[in-house]
C-alpha cells in the first residue's frame, strides 16, 4: 500500500509520498511513488502514484511519449498548453495500460488497481491539481473549496489536514501539516514506510527547486515523530474531563438528558428467573 498527498495553495503546491510497496508479508520493498516532469523556466509537473506497481509504473513510462488530438495536432505533457489537457493525457495514458493489460490480469484474479495524483503549472496558466482515477476520468481540486488530495491509505492522515489546511496557508506549515499527516499515517498502518519525497513547489516559479528524500535519519522528521504524539498528550491531558458523577456514571444536572433521551438511553438488563 502507500500514502500520497498533494496540496494547492495560494503561494504554491506541496506533494508528499512514501515508498513502501508490498505483495505479501514476505514481500516487501521500495519504490519511489513520486514523479516529477519538468521543462524549467515552462513547465513543472508531478505524478504521484499509488496501486499496482508494475501499472503505475508503465502509466509513468508512457506519459514521456503518450499524445491526444487536438485541432493543432497531437499534444503531450511537453507541448500541451495546459494542465487540464495534461491531465488529459495522464488519462488516456491509463486506459491504454487498461486495454493492453486488464484482460490478463482478470485471468489471474487481479483487480486493475491505480489511482493517480497530478498537478503542476504550464507557462502563462494557473497551478493545477487533479486526481486521476483508475477510469482514465479525473476531478480537479480547488473548485469546490478543497485544496487537496489524497490517495493509498488515507484515513490516518486526514483528520489533521482537515482542521489546518486552507488554500492562504503558507507553503512551510502546510509542508510541515504533510508530514505530520503522513508520521500518523506510519505509527497507524505498517503498509506505510520510510523513505519519502517531499516537492515543495513556489507559484510561478516553473521550477521544482525544493525536492527532499526524507529517512530514518532526517533530524526534522525524526523531531515530528518524537515531538507530534508528545504534544497530543499534553493537550490531550489538558482538556476537562467529563463532569459526570463518578459513583453512579449519571450526567451532572446542567447535563441532564431530556425524557425522551431518557427513555431511548434506559438498559435493558436481564430479568432473574424466580427460584423454585
Amino acid at each position: 500500500m502507500t500514502y500520497c498527498v498533494a496540496m494547492r495553495l495560494d503561494t504554491g503546491m506541496v506533494f508528499l509520498s512514501d515508498s513502501r510497496t508490498n505483495a505479501g508479508l514476505d514481500q516487501i520493498s521500495t519504490f519511489r511513488k513520486m514523479t516529477v516532469y519538468e521543462q524549467p523556466g515552462e513547465r513543472t509537473m508531478v505524478l504521484l502514484s499509488a496501486g499496482n506497481l508494475a501499472i503505475t509504473q508503465s502509466v509513468r513510462q508512457l506519459l514521456r511519449t503518450e499524445t491526444i488530438d487536438s485541432p493543432d495536432g497531437p499534444v503531450s505533457i511537453w507541448n500541451c498548453r495546459s494542465m487540464f489537457d495534461a491531465a488529459r493525457i495522464v488519462g488516456a495514458a491509463v486506459r491504454k495500460v487498461y486495454a493492453r493489460d486488464a484482460d490478463a490480469l482478470k485471468n489471474f484474479g487481479i483487480d486493475f488497481n491505480v489511482n493517480l495524483i497530478f498537478g503542476g503549472q504550464i507557462r502563462g496558466e494557473p497551478m493545477r491539481l487533479f486526481n486521476v482515477y483508475a477510469a482514465g476520468n479525473f476531478v480537479e481540486a480547488g473548485l469546490d473549496g478543497v485544496c487537496y488530495f489524497q490517495i493509498g491509505e488515507s484515513k490516518y492522515g486526514k483528520p489533521i489536514i482537515d482542521r489546518v489546511i486552507t488554500p492562504a496557508t503558507p507553503l512551510e506549515q502546510a509542508a510541515k501539516c504533510a508530514l505530520i499527516s503522513m508520521d500518523s499515517t506510519l505509527k497507524s498502518n505498517l503498509s506505510v514506510g520510510l523513505p519519502l519525497d517531499l516537492l515543495i513547489y513556489e507559484a510561478d516559479s516553473l521550477h521544482a527547486s525544493r525536492i527532499l528524500h526524507i529517512d530514518e535519519n532526517d533530524s526534522y522528521f525524526r523531531m515530528i515523530r518524537s515531538t507530534w504524539g508528545q504534544r497530543l498528550r499534553e493537550v490531550f491531558e489538558s482538556i476537562p474531563d467529563p463532569g459526570w458523577s463518578a459513583a453512579s456514571g449519571a450526567p451532572s444536572a446542567e447535563q441532564a438528558p431530556s425524557q425522551q433521551e431518557q427513555m431511548i438511553l434506559h438498559p435493558i438488563r436481564k430479568v432473574q428467573a424466580p427460584s423454585a
